[in-house]
């Protein structure tokens, strides 16, 4: 194995991809759309194809990166022992270009499965699926349509149609997102009409998550870091948006904090229970994986939170 993983190391640092990603055995990939998929964009390269980032390691490790994702999928994992009934549909980070699909996305949900709730992972649209910041004209892009939000609706409706069989409580289904999944997360709580044509019986459900968690969101504000002054106009919130926990550090230079502190400032305007908690340092995509940085110790916080919301049993 040591080899191996130094081989495929190798290759990824002369920018030569590996297949496309699969989950680990003993779970398996489900579409979320049952045929043609709304919106769909051509494919910039091989599906899903996936990368072995250890030009940027994080907590002194290398993670995986996923490109291409034309056809989205879900993957269900399931809590071995002590079943809560509650759900949550993990939204990886990656800028809307692509998703950290291990730091951000199986790592979270082996932590969630360790504390009685099923996981979800999602892997949707990218690129270019959601507002994105473009390098090279050096301005965020707004797509016609928002797909990935399409993509995280839909699953929502197919998590809750499929509870009693998945061992779920449809009335415990939240989200979780990191960076542009925090976005998402964001945008799917302040959306309560789905934005595509209904395709089946799992589009009757509520598009509506039960509790939400941002982790570093991203494009929050009015104009990207040009106005920090005021919310993103495409985020509605109401008193239909859902508990939401918020988690930034103040030395984030690629999300910056005040994205966190003005949705932290609308939910309170609506009067909508939200806990938020903010640290000097910790910088940005460090997903659940431990460090010096008391920051990383969030996954404690948010189980203590799932607790005081009813979620979970309290400790």
């Amino acid at each position: 194995m040591r080899y191996t993983l130094a081989f495929v190391a190798v290759f990824a640092c002369m920018n030569v991809h590996a297949a496309a990603w699969q989950p680990a055995d003993g779970h398996q990939q489900l579409p979320i759309w049952p045929g043609v998929i709304p919106d769909a964009k051509p494919a910039t390269g091989p599906e899903s194809e996936l990368t072995l980032r250890d030009d940027k390691l994080v907590a002194g490790r290398p993670w995986q990166e996923v490109d291409n994702v034309t056809r989205p999928t879900m993957t269900v994992y399931s809590p071995t022992v002590n079943n809560t009934g509650a759900a949550v549909i993990v939204f990886p980070g990656g800028g809307y270009r692509s998703l950290a699909i291990d730091l951000e996305g199986t790592e979270v949900c082996d932590w969630l499965t360790s504390i009685g709730v099923t996981c979800v992972l999602l892997k949707y649209r990218v690129p270019g699926s959601g507002p994105h910041w473009d390098p090279v004209r050096n301005v965020r892009v707004i797509p016609k349509v928002h797909t990935a939000l399409q993509d995280a609706q839909r699953t929502l409706g197919l998590v809750r149609q499929h509870a009693a069989g998945w061992g779920i409580d449809p009335h415990k289904v939240g989200v979780l997102g990191f960076s542009a999944g925090g976005h998402l997360v964001a945008a799917i709580s302040t959306h309560a009409k789905r934005i595509y044509r209904p395709v089946d019986k799992a589009d009757e459900e509520s598009c509506r998550p039960d509790f939400a968690v941002a982790l570093y969101p991203g494009h929050m504000s009015v104009n990207y870091r040009a106005d920090l002054s005021r919310l993103n106009p495409t985020i509605h919130v109401s008193s239909q948006t859902p508990p939401t926990f918020l988690l930034h550090a103040q030395d984030d230079l690629v999300d910056t904090v005040e994205f966190s502190l003005l949705y932290y400032a609308a939910l309170k305007q609506a009067d909508i229970p939200v806990e938020m908690h903010l640290y000097a340092q910790g910088g940005h995509a460090f997903g659940l994986r431990p460090s010096k940085f008391p920051i990383t110790q969030w996954p404690a916080l948010v189980e203590t939170w799932l607790g005081t919301i009813g979620m979970i049993p309290g400790k």
